[in-house]
Protein backbone atom coordinates (compact mmCIF):
# COMPACT_ATOMS: atom_id res chain seq x y z
CA UNK A 1 0.00 0.00 0.00
CA UNK A 2 2.07 3.01 -1.53
CA UNK A 3 0.46 5.65 -0.09
CA UNK A 4 1.85 9.55 -0.26
CA UNK A 5 1.52 10.44 3.42
CA UNK A 6 0.69 8.79 6.73
CA UNK A 7 -2.80 8.28 6.13
CA UNK A 8 -5.54 7.75 9.18
CA UNK A 9 -7.29 3.78 8.62
CA UNK A 10 -11.05 3.87 10.09
CA UNK A 11 -12.52 0.00 10.06
CA UNK A 12 -16.04 1.18 9.89
CA UNK A 13 -19.20 -1.53 10.45
CA UNK A 14 -22.99 -1.26 9.47
CA UNK A 15 -22.32 1.25 6.74
CA UNK A 16 -24.78 0.34 3.86
CA UNK A 17 -27.47 2.70 5.00
CA UNK A 18 -28.52 5.12 7.71
CA UNK A 19 -26.20 6.89 10.27
CA UNK A 20 -23.31 4.22 8.97
CA UNK A 21 -23.42 5.60 5.39
CA UNK A 22 -23.60 9.02 6.46
CA UNK A 23 -20.40 8.71 8.36
CA UNK A 24 -18.81 6.73 5.54
CA UNK A 25 -19.60 9.45 3.37
CA UNK A 26 -17.95 12.23 5.28
CA UNK A 27 -14.81 9.85 6.27
CA UNK A 28 -13.88 9.17 2.59
CA UNK A 29 -11.63 11.66 2.16
CA UNK A 30 -7.75 12.01 0.95
CA UNK A 31 -5.47 10.95 3.82
CA UNK A 32 -7.82 8.20 4.56
CA UNK A 33 -8.03 4.23 5.07
CA UNK A 34 -11.60 3.30 5.42
CA UNK A 35 -13.04 -0.40 5.43
CA UNK A 36 -16.54 -0.57 5.60
CA UNK A 37 -17.54 -4.15 6.76
CA UNK A 38 -21.22 -4.89 5.86
CA UNK A 39 -23.71 -7.22 5.27
CA UNK A 40 -23.95 -5.32 1.79
CA UNK A 41 -21.51 -2.93 0.03
CA UNK A 42 -22.80 0.00 -1.21
CA UNK A 43 -22.36 1.07 -4.80
CA UNK A 44 -22.81 4.83 -4.76
CA UNK A 45 -20.34 4.60 -1.96
CA UNK A 46 -17.49 3.47 -3.73
CA UNK A 47 -18.47 5.55 -6.32
CA UNK A 48 -18.09 9.11 -4.30
CA UNK A 49 -14.41 7.44 -3.22
CA UNK A 50 -13.45 7.08 -6.43
CA UNK A 51 -14.66 10.66 -7.54
CA UNK A 52 -12.57 11.77 -4.41
CA UNK A 53 -9.43 10.19 -4.77
CA UNK A 54 -10.57 8.36 -1.31
CA UNK A 55 -9.49 4.74 -0.65
CA UNK A 56 -12.10 2.69 0.34
CA UNK A 57 -12.35 -1.27 0.44
CA UNK A 58 -16.24 -2.56 1.23
CA UNK A 59 -16.69 -6.24 2.36
CA UNK A 60 -19.67 -7.84 2.37
CA UNK A 61 -19.78 -9.88 5.72
CA UNK A 62 -22.67 -11.00 7.48
CA UNK A 63 -21.51 -9.76 10.99
CA UNK A 64 -23.77 -12.65 12.59
CA UNK A 65 -20.27 -14.83 11.81
CA UNK A 66 -18.17 -12.93 14.11
CA UNK A 67 -15.50 -15.11 14.11
CA UNK A 68 -15.61 -15.44 10.86
CA UNK A 69 -15.53 -11.22 10.39
CA UNK A 70 -13.02 -11.36 13.19
CA UNK A 71 -10.78 -13.82 11.76
CA UNK A 72 -10.85 -12.05 8.41
CA UNK A 73 -10.04 -8.67 9.84
CA UNK A 74 -6.85 -10.37 11.25
CA UNK A 75 -5.82 -11.18 8.67
CA UNK A 76 -6.26 -7.90 6.41
CA UNK A 77 -4.96 -5.90 9.71
CA UNK A 78 -1.81 -8.26 9.75
CA UNK A 79 -1.03 -7.64 6.16
CA UNK A 80 -0.62 -3.77 6.72
CA UNK A 81 2.32 -1.83 7.39
CA UNK A 82 2.17 0.67 10.68
CA UNK A 83 5.16 2.55 9.53
CA UNK A 84 2.61 3.85 6.68
CA UNK A 85 -0.32 4.46 9.38
CA UNK A 86 -1.12 7.77 11.10
CA UNK A 87 -3.87 6.38 13.48
CA UNK A 88 -6.14 3.69 13.42
CA UNK A 89 -9.56 3.58 14.34
CA UNK A 90 -12.70 0.84 15.02
CA UNK A 91 -16.03 2.01 14.73
CA UNK A 92 -18.55 -0.46 16.16
CA UNK A 93 -21.84 0.78 14.58
CA UNK A 94 -23.90 -1.74 13.18
CA UNK A 95 -26.79 -3.15 15.14
CA UNK A 96 -30.38 -5.19 14.25
CA UNK A 97 -33.81 -4.94 16.18
CA UNK A 98 -35.59 -8.02 16.21
CA UNK A 99 -39.50 -8.56 16.01
CA UNK A 100 -41.49 -6.07 18.09
CA UNK A 101 -42.37 -8.34 20.79
CA UNK A 102 -42.52 -8.90 24.56
CA UNK A 103 -39.66 -11.98 24.75
CA UNK A 104 -41.90 -14.86 24.54
CA UNK A 105 -42.58 -13.91 21.10
CA UNK A 106 -39.34 -13.99 19.53
CA UNK A 107 -38.17 -16.95 17.79
CA UNK A 108 -34.66 -17.87 19.28
CA UNK A 109 -32.89 -17.44 15.81
CA UNK A 110 -33.80 -14.25 16.07
CA UNK A 111 -32.21 -13.23 19.54
CA UNK A 112 -29.10 -14.88 18.18
CA UNK A 113 -29.16 -12.82 15.37
CA UNK A 114 -29.69 -9.81 17.17
CA UNK A 115 -26.98 -10.44 20.11
CA UNK A 116 -24.38 -11.30 17.56
CA UNK A 117 -24.29 -8.51 15.37
CA UNK A 118 -25.16 -6.33 18.54
CA UNK A 119 -22.51 -7.39 20.53
CA UNK A 120 -20.57 -10.64 19.95
CA UNK A 121 -19.37 -9.36 16.48
CA UNK A 122 -18.41 -5.77 18.41
CA UNK A 123 -16.31 -8.43 21.27
CA UNK A 124 -14.58 -10.08 18.49
CA UNK A 125 -13.66 -7.45 16.03
CA UNK A 126 -12.26 -5.25 19.09
CA UNK A 127 -10.33 -8.29 20.68
CA UNK A 128 -9.26 -8.37 17.12
CA UNK A 129 -7.79 -4.98 16.71
CA UNK A 130 -6.55 -4.43 20.21
CA UNK A 131 -3.92 -7.22 19.60
CA UNK A 132 -3.07 -6.19 16.12
CA UNK A 133 -2.39 -2.73 17.29
CA UNK A 134 -1.03 -3.87 20.70
CA UNK A 135 2.06 -5.80 18.40
CA UNK A 136 2.14 -2.98 16.23
CA UNK A 137 2.96 -0.78 19.36
CA UNK A 138 5.16 -2.92 20.90
CA UNK A 139 7.27 -3.19 18.22
CA UNK A 140 7.55 0.73 17.96
CA UNK A 141 4.19 2.39 16.34
CA UNK A 142 3.07 5.31 18.27
CA UNK A 143 -0.04 6.08 16.60
CA UNK A 144 -3.31 6.56 18.58
CA UNK A 145 -5.93 4.09 18.78
CA UNK A 146 -9.11 4.27 19.72
CA UNK A 147 -12.58 2.04 19.61
CA UNK A 148 -15.96 3.84 19.02
CA UNK A 149 -18.88 1.61 20.27
CA UNK A 150 -22.31 3.05 18.94
CA UNK A 151 -24.63 2.46 21.97
CA UNK A 152 -27.91 3.70 22.29
CA UNK A 153 -30.30 5.20 25.61
CA UNK A 154 -32.04 2.13 25.33
CA UNK A 155 -28.59 0.58 26.47
CA UNK A 156 -29.25 2.69 29.73
CA UNK A 157 -33.14 2.86 30.21
CA UNK A 158 -35.00 -0.66 29.63
CA UNK A 159 -38.27 -0.61 27.17
CA UNK A 160 -40.67 -3.14 27.20
CA UNK A 161 -40.85 -5.14 23.96
CA UNK A 162 -36.87 -3.95 23.11
CA UNK A 163 -34.98 -6.97 25.39
CA UNK A 164 -32.45 -8.16 22.57
CA UNK A 165 -31.66 -4.74 21.72
CA UNK A 166 -31.35 -2.49 25.20
CA UNK A 167 -29.26 -5.59 26.37
CA UNK A 168 -26.72 -5.50 23.21
CA UNK A 169 -26.33 -1.96 24.09
CA UNK A 170 -26.10 -2.27 27.81
CA UNK A 171 -23.62 -4.89 26.65
CA UNK A 172 -22.10 -2.78 24.98
CA UNK A 173 -21.08 -0.16 27.81
CA UNK A 174 -20.34 -2.68 30.30
CA UNK A 175 -17.64 -4.20 27.73
CA UNK A 176 -16.48 -0.75 26.82
CA UNK A 177 -15.84 0.07 30.66
CA UNK A 178 -13.78 -3.50 31.09
CA UNK A 179 -11.68 -2.34 28.22
CA UNK A 180 -10.88 1.20 29.10
CA UNK A 181 -9.66 -0.52 32.56
CA UNK A 182 -7.38 -3.43 30.55
CA UNK A 183 -6.32 -0.26 28.35
CA UNK A 184 -5.13 2.30 30.87
CA UNK A 185 -2.55 -0.38 32.12
CA UNK A 186 -0.68 -0.09 29.07
CA UNK A 187 1.53 3.31 28.31
CA UNK A 188 0.12 3.88 25.09
CA UNK A 189 -3.37 1.90 25.83
CA UNK A 190 -6.14 2.44 22.88
CA UNK A 191 -8.95 4.63 24.06
CA UNK A 192 -12.22 3.30 24.12
CA UNK A 193 -15.94 5.60 24.62
CA UNK A 194 -19.43 3.56 23.72
CA UNK A 195 -21.29 6.39 22.71
CA UNK A 196 -25.18 7.28 23.29
CA UNK A 197 -25.80 9.15 19.38
CA UNK A 198 -28.74 10.78 19.89
CA UNK A 199 -32.88 9.44 18.23
CA UNK A 200 -31.82 9.12 14.45
CA UNK A 201 -34.43 9.23 11.77
CA UNK A 202 -33.55 5.89 10.06
CA UNK A 203 -34.84 2.83 8.98
CA UNK A 204 -34.83 1.56 12.86
CA UNK A 205 -37.26 4.28 13.73
CA UNK A 206 -39.46 3.40 10.73
CA UNK A 207 -39.74 0.07 12.50
CA UNK A 208 -39.97 0.55 15.71
CA UNK A 209 -43.17 3.49 14.87
CA UNK A 210 -45.36 0.15 13.15
CA UNK A 211 -44.69 -1.67 16.44
CA UNK A 212 -48.45 -2.52 17.70
CA UNK A 213 -49.15 -0.65 20.60
CA UNK A 214 -50.77 -4.19 21.92
CA UNK A 215 -47.49 -5.48 22.25
CA UNK A 216 -44.67 -2.14 22.38
CA UNK A 217 -46.30 0.23 25.10
CA UNK A 218 -43.70 2.92 24.43
CA UNK A 219 -44.56 3.28 20.22
CA UNK A 220 -46.29 6.48 20.93
CA UNK A 221 -43.39 7.97 21.97
CA UNK A 222 -41.50 7.34 18.72
CA UNK A 223 -44.80 8.09 17.05
CA UNK A 224 -44.70 11.56 18.52
CA UNK A 225 -40.72 12.42 18.65
CA UNK A 226 -40.92 11.82 14.82
CA UNK A 227 -44.24 14.45 14.39
CA UNK A 228 -42.55 16.95 16.64
CA UNK A 229 -39.09 16.62 14.69
CA UNK A 230 -36.99 15.79 17.30
CA UNK A 231 -35.79 13.20 14.92
CA UNK A 232 -31.87 13.84 14.28
CA UNK A 233 -30.77 13.24 10.46
CA UNK A 234 -28.65 10.87 9.36
CA UNK A 235 -26.32 13.24 8.26
CA UNK A 236 -26.51 15.32 11.26
CA UNK A 237 -25.90 12.20 13.62
CA UNK A 238 -22.46 11.27 11.50
CA UNK A 239 -21.60 14.66 11.93
CA UNK A 240 -21.81 14.87 15.85
CA UNK A 241 -20.57 11.67 16.50
CA UNK A 242 -17.11 11.87 13.94
CA UNK A 243 -16.67 14.98 16.39
CA UNK A 244 -16.70 13.48 19.16
CA UNK A 245 -14.39 11.22 18.02
CA UNK A 246 -11.92 14.09 17.33
CA UNK A 247 -12.43 15.44 20.96
CA UNK A 248 -9.29 16.01 22.51
CA UNK A 249 -11.11 14.05 26.39
CA UNK A 250 -12.05 11.10 24.07
CA UNK A 251 -11.61 8.15 26.27
CA UNK A 252 -12.01 10.11 29.16
CA UNK A 253 -15.75 8.84 30.08
CA UNK A 254 -16.41 5.84 28.99
CA UNK A 255 -19.63 5.16 29.01
CA UNK A 256 -21.06 8.83 26.95
CA UNK A 257 -23.84 10.80 25.11
CA UNK A 258 -22.73 12.43 21.92
CA UNK A 259 -24.56 15.66 23.91
CA UNK A 260 -22.08 15.37 26.53
CA UNK A 261 -20.74 19.32 26.60
CA UNK A 262 -16.59 19.20 25.68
Amino acid sequence: MNLPTPPHLTILTGASRGMGLSMAQQLLAPGRILLCISRRTNNDLAALAQARGAHLEQWSQDLADSQEAAERLERWLGSLHAAELDSATLINNAGVIPAISPLGGIAASDLANALRVGLESPLALTSVFLRVTGRWVQQGWSGPRKVLNISSGLGRRAMASQAAYCTAKAGMDQFSQCVALEEAAHPQGARIVSLAPGVIDTDMQVQLRAGDPAAFPDVGNFIGMKERGQLTSPDAAAARVLAYLERPDFGAKVVADVRDPA
